[in-house]
């Protein structure tokens, strides 16, 4: 007749629960401090004959015609897009 009904064990007593370990405390990334304030790309190649990939790495860097020129941020993300078409353009790096 008890079989669904479980029997209460320590009625008086709380459930012990685990000590709350206090959350690491994840520190901001320092920005490296970067040594120029921009960089001034202009496409001396063409693409033509490239692979779609270097084309689309210069349509990404906004370059898609000979001697046009872009300002970019110096950031990780465009320092590995200029080493992808090194040889197709010009850095000038702006203080």
């Amino acid at each position: 007749m008890t079989e669904g009904k479980t029997k209460p064990q320590d009625k008086g007593k709380p459930a012990k629960q685990p000590a709350a370990k206090p959350a690491p405390q994840v520190k901001a990334a320092a920005k490296p401090a970067s040594r120029t304030k921009g960089l001034k790309l202009t496409q001396i190649a063409s693409p033509a004959g490239r692979g779609e990939r270097q084309l689309a790495t210069l349509k990404g860097l906004g370059l898609n015609k000979m001697r046009r020129t872009r300002m970019l941020e110096d950031t990780p993300a465009v320092r590995g897009m200029i080493a992808c078409v090194k040889h197709l353009i010009r850095v000038e790096e702006i203080r």
